[in-house]
């Protein structure tokens, strides 16, 4: 899905929408009818300056390698050797700090919003600039995650405190530490002490050569790493000096080199972990950053037990749907014992006739009986009503498509640009609390009267809503079911940039800094034909990605599914991931 999040220090990965084809419900949708899959991880918004990011880091860290500026180490530090830390608490709380100082400090946000969501699967979560830490707030906390996304020197003044240098110097709780400024801690603590303790030498380490990494390697899984042309800042190369005290928790393959260049991604020695890069640019299903997924659990939940659950979702149900279709894949579902969600549009709209022969249609539940008899079959048979959106379009205009319910967005504007790319745009025009309420609302008042549950999960129509629009969501809605977009200014308190915002997808359960909870999906849904530059996915390709989130030690295989392409393509995905040894749950039981 979108991301903003993060392509390291200045970005995220934030995708655009692919159109769909889908075969026509009968008398509204014809052959070429578009139905925009989620939002994909891997496209940045332009205003996040990602490729820019990424030539400035590199050209910073050519600078320090070749001037080496003195760091003194600070007064009276005293390195403890390693020792365990305190046992953690079944109740985790983690202190997230970020960077937002520079041309590019904007990304600092972006990036500490998505890490502080997944710590939000853990426990509580306090989530603030580094410039603002105190001294011994990383004693207060279960572990400390920084996120080095701004590289400190030249015109840009070191905002960390020595404070912190000093707190993660000496104390025994975990520490995470991504991409840059790992140098300084070593130059303040000293970089002879550091190394007899950590075991390498930061100030000796390079982001060069960039070379083309294509892989990492996590418990024998090999992730994928795909960056466009000149957008890879790189991963930091730690120089082990002393490996009977590093431990490589992932591997990095630089495939450009003949033979492959193996180096570390992620290494850990005494309460310190340190990941070469920030893991949230430019990312898709089968990504590194499942990595960092599963790699919070050692500094958050080391004692959490292996399980692994899936959820299954089936998408854009509405009024227009065939309901031969809907009950063929009920009744599968139902001769398999597997519970799942279905998503319901409660309103159809094609306000230009665009599948009716030029003359505009609405219908609603109440109009569509036999729809609602497969909807009911559904519930009494393992399905659990989820909604999604009130018409799943905006007014008459093309979003970026037709204007007609499930092809469009709905709480969020976008285009298809001259590379028939879907770029999103930003909130709509009317967006408000209280416009995005009125919406939700009045969706969620035409269950009831047809008989059917009200839902107490939503999803977003394509993963894209306002932060406004969430908010909204949040005071009618237990939980989302959805990857989710995050807007510059939502952490710190400041206006909300609607172009600058990150998409993440997560692996498990959270609460988002929102204060919402977000349930996973993060295996993407089943498309047989490529569209606006997205290529298409097949059962194989979920299933495989599914293999891949065995990593993630009580993670999810979460996807979702059209009912209007039958059971065949269903039945091959739900086989492979149950063979994968994952369990159907429903995703009622995720609320907490």
């Amino acid at each position: 899905m979108p991301g903003p999040a993060a392509a390291h220090a200045a970005g995220t990965a934030h995708t655009g929408q692919a159109a769909r084809t889908a075969p026509a419900a009968p008398g509204h949708a014809g052959p070429d009818a578009r139905h925009a899959g989620p939002l994909s991880l891997g496209r940045p918004a332009p205003a996040l300056k990602l490729k820019e990011w990424a030539t400035a880091q590199r050209a910073a860290d050519r600078l320090r390698r070749a001037q080496p500026r003195a760091i003194r180490p600070l007064p009276g530090l005293r390195l403890t050797p390693p020792k365990p830390g305190p046992r953690r608490d079944a109740d985790a709380s983690a202190l997230v700090l970020y960077d937002t100082a520079g041309p590019y400090g904007f990304l600092g946000e972006l990036y500490g919003m998505a890490t502080a969501n997944l710590a939000g699967h853990f426990g509580t979560v306090t989530a603030k600039p580094v410039a603002q830490y105190a001294a011994g707030e990383v004693e207060q906390h279960t572990a400390t995650i920084y996120v080095g996304s701004t590289y400190y020197g030249g015109t840009v003044p070191d905002e960390i405190p020595n404070a912190f240098y000093a707190d993660v110097a000496t104390t025994a709780k975990p520490v995470v530490w991504m991409n840059d400024n790992i140098w300084t801690l070593a130059g303040k603590v000293g970089v002879p002490a550091f190394t007899r303790k950590y075991g390498w030498d930061p100030t000796r380490s390079s982001f060069e050569p960039v070379g083309n990494v294509t892989r990492v390697d996590y418990k024998n899984e090999q992730l994928t790493r795909t960056f466009p042309a000149g957008a890879d800042g790189g991963i930091l190369r730690p120089l082990v000096t002393d490996p009977a005290v590093v431990t490589t928790l992932a591997t990095a393959q630089d495939t450009s080199t003949t033979p492959t260049t193996a180096f570390p991604w992620a290494i850990k020695s005494a309460n310190l972990t340190y990941l070469g890069e920030i893991p949230y640019a430019y990312t898709n299903e089968t990504d590194r950053l499942i990595a960092w997924h599963d790699l919070l659990f050692d500094v958050l939940a080391p004692d959490t037990p292996t399980r692994h659950r899936a959820v299954l979702r089936l998408e854009d149900i509405s009024p227009a749907s065939d309901p031969a279709d809907l009950m063929a894949v009920a009744q599968y579902l139902a001769s398999q014992n597997i519970p799942y969600a279905f998503q319901v549009i409660p309103v159809y709209t094609d306000p230009k006739g665009v599948y009716n022969d030029g003359v505009p249609e609405t219908i609603t539940l109440a109009q569509r009986p036999q729809v609602v008899d497969a909807l009911k079959y559904m519930v009494a048979n393992g399905g659990r009503i989820v909604a999604h959106g009130y018409t799943h379009q905006y007014q008459d205009v093309q979003n970026p498509y037709t204007g007609v319910t499930g092809d469009d967005f709905e709480f969020f504007r976008s285009h298809i640009d001259a590379n028939n790319s879907v770029i999103l745009d930003g909130p709509v025009p009317e967006d408000s609390l209280a416009w995005a309420s009125q919406r939700i609302t009045t969706g969620k008042a035409a269950y009831a009267p047809a008989g059917l549950p009200i839902p107490a999960i939503w999803t977003t129509p394509h993963y894209a809503g306002s932060a406004l629009a969430y908010e909204a969501v949040k005071q009618s809605y237990a939980a989302r079911l959805e990857r989710s977009l995050y807007f510059a200014g939502q952490l710190s308190g400041g206006p909300i940039d609607g172009q600058r915002y990150i998409g993440q997808y997560f692996p498990y359960p959270v609460r988002d800094i929102g204060g919402a909870t977000v349930l996973p999906e993060n295996l993407g849904n089943y498309e047989p034909e490529p569209a606006n530059n997205h290529a298409a996915r097949l059962p194989a390709d979920i299933i495989r990605a599914a293999r891949y989130n065995l990593v993630v030690r009580d993670g999810f295989a979460s996807t979702f599914y059209h009912p209007y392409f039958g059971t065949g393509p269903l039945t091959d995905i739900v086989t492979g991931i149950r063979d994968l040894g994952y369990t159907f749950v429903d995703p009622a039981s995720l609320i907490q």
